[in-house]
């Protein structure tokens, strides 16, 4: 087991007086975090009606009871209730701000009511279009003012987003598309990233996209249009009302198999993503909420519930993260909580990106997608001003976050302090027992767990064959182990994905993008933890056929032009090893997990 780090920052009175846990422990009449996380976990039903309360959920109809079904596995949140989430996004102040934008051009602000007309004339083009209520239509392009447009007014339209990542070459669009049927795509022609102009509108026409909507298109297929001319301007914002169980997105997250596990988001969704902002992140109304993402994750979608459900503005920025445009859109825009994921931090650290006294409205920090670096944990606090980070980790399946620390708790580099409120887990050893170190068994029920699975057998991937403890248990894939005090510190997967820049790859996409390469006969791909703590490093074994010689470095320089152009250019290959032959099962599978616990990282020997 590892030593725990010393805390970078402690609460005090001054820091937490403002914070929305001590007004709810205060409310619920309890004196610790640990009593509101038990009342949360013990009483499900008074707990979600509570966030429902909180959040000021508007419906058409009220659900008849918390939970339709006492099944832990399937609960059936809000039977009889009638919504459509989006309302609750945009009942607030019309005045206040919902949106702030920046590009190199200066800053853009879209008010609650500006963003109602927009989302109605976009729902108005999608009925005008004749898309069915139920339609799935992708978004594929930055996260930017017109991507929030279009997802609130698809969702408001009755349809279902589809959330693909702009960085995606043509083949992983197409597969996503494929998957989930989707009737229409909306991209724009391109982008501009660090001064290289990105095409999106080209990729999608290469991925045999459907019917394209293209912000700034011009030369457009035949059936395509532009955006502008699908909007029906000065139409009322007038929501389609559904049940709550409704699915109002399909997101995507790697399973082991080689093709993406789709999993569908319903109207009750949002609300475990509101919640853990509201309390674990510290979202307050009027605040401004910034986290670098993109629709194709998990967060993208987070980032838009967690700031429009708790009344607060999200602040978006039209660039990469690591530029120092980014630092300083951080503070025109009053950014409040900032969600990062490390990868940013190491960058700003090395080049001198960000500098003390940058900030002054941070309040919180947070971090998610990958482990956090010890070193860059510190330099980031201390040069921010000396505020809170918010560890968070969690999941696409899960609507949110499972494991987290809050402004209550010293903030500890790589460690969780709890448990997020409504959920609990327990650590299961290879024996099949509880233990101080294992893998991750979420204790269901909580709003935000999957039920369905679009393209999977979910009680094959989440419950068949979980061990019996006498408690209900879900099947996360996630390893920790906890220290003395009782936190908690992540140790990779059980399952052979990784997770590489904050993002969820297979072991098999990864392999099949680099199999091949001239004079590797087989390889397996594994990602291992640096020896000082950060995010994981990918780690490519090899078998090589004997002939023609060729350098490690030419090796990794093909895998690492492979994996750039088929799956994602974040993706890097930090060390490649060569070995006789790759340990299998019986049953002729690879033991990456052996591959990975006989790896050096400190001096890459095996």
């Amino acid at each position: 087991m590892y030593a725990t780090p010393d805390p970078v920052w402690v609460p005090n009175e001054v820091t937490t007086a403002h914070a929305n846990l001590v007004e709810l422990i205060r409310r619920r009449g309890l004196s610790t975090y640990e009593e509101l996380h038990a009342w949360s976990v013990d009483e499900p039903d008074e707990f979600w009606d509570m966030v429902i309360e909180d959040l000021d959920i508007e419906f058409v109809e009220p659900p008849t009871s918390t939970r339709g079904s006492r099944d832990p596995f399937d609960p059936a949140w809000l039977p009889g209730a009638r919504l459509n989430i989006v309302a609750s996004c945009l009942d607030h102040d019309p005045s206040s701000v919902a949106i702030i934008f920046g590009t190199s051009s200066g800053i853009t602000t879209v008010t609650v009511s500006e963003l109602a007309s927009r989302v109605g004339a976009f729902s108005a083009g999608y009925a005008a279009a004749g898309f069915d209520h139920g339609a799935t239509v992708a978004i594929v392009m930055p996260m930017n003012i017109e991507a929030v447009v279009a997802y609130l007014g698809i969702i408001a339209a009755g349809g279902i987003v589809v959330s693909i990542a702009d960085s995606f070459a043509s083949d992983e669009i197409a597969m996503r598309l494929e998957i989930s049927k989707a009737v229409a795509v909306v991209t724009q022609a391109d982008v501009v990233r660090l001064g290289k102009n990105l095409p999106m509108y080209d990729k999608c026409v290469e991925a045999q996209a459907p019917r394209c909507i293209v912000v700034h298109g011009e030369d457009l297929r035949r059936g395509d249009i532009r955006w502008d001319d699908f909007v029906v301007e000065n139409a009322a914002f007038d929501p389609v009302i559904a049940s709550a169980g409704t699915y109002t997105n399909i997101l995507f997250s790697s399973g082991t198999t080689g093709n993406p596990k789709a999993v569908p988001w319903s109207q009750t969704t949002p609300l475990k993503a509101a919640m853990d902002a509201r309390y674990h992140q510290d979202v307050h109304a009027g605040d401004v909420v910034a986290w670098p993402t993109n629709l194709g994750w998990m967060m993208g979608p987070w980032l838009i519930y967690a700031s429009l459900l708790n009344g607060a503005a999200m602040a978006l920025y039209d660039d990469a993260p690591t530029t120092r445009g980014f630092v300083e859109f951080v503070e025109d825009a009053g950014v409040t909580m900032l969600g990062l994921v490390p990868s940013i931090v190491s960058s700003w650290r090395a080049n001198g990106t960000l500098r003390p006294g940058d900030w002054t409205s941070v309040r919180v920090l947070s971090s998610t997608g990958e482990a956090s670096k010890e070193v860059d944990y510190r330099w980031l606090i201390g040069t921010a001003g000396g505020v809170p980070m918010i560890e968070y980790c969690g999941g696409t399946e899960i609507g949110g976050g499972y494991v987290t620390s809050t402004v209550l708790h010293p903030s500890i580099p790589g460690r969780f302090t709890t448990p997020t409120l409504g959920l609990d887990l327990v650590l299961i050893d290879d024996d099949g027992n509880e233990a101080e170190s294992g893998e991750v068994f979420l204790v269901p029920p909580s709003i935000g767990l999957s039920t369905e699975l679009i393209n999977r057998d979910h009680d094959d991937v989440y419950y068949n064959g979980v061990p019996d403890i006498g408690r209900p248990l879900r099947r996360h894939g996630d390893q920790m182990e906890r220290d003395a005090e009782g936190r908690l510190r992540a140790l990779g997967r059980v399952d052979d994905t990784m997770n590489l820049g904050g993002i969820k790859v297979s072991s098999a996409d990864l392999e099949d993008a680099i199999s091949a390469t001239r004079g590797v006969v087989e390889c397996a791909a594994v990602a291992v933890p640096p020896p000082g703590g950060g995010p994981d490093r990918l780690i490519v074994f090899v078998v090589l056929d004997g002939g023609e010689h060729r350098s490690f470095d030419d090796i990794r320089s093909e895998f690492q032009e492979h994996i750039s152009s088929r799956l994602n250019p974040l993706f890097r290959v930090h060390d490649v090893v060569a070995i006789d032959a790759l340990p299998r099962t019986a049953s002729h599978k690879v033991m990456r997990r052996t591959l990975r616990s006989h790896y050096d990282p400190s001096d890459g020997s095996v």
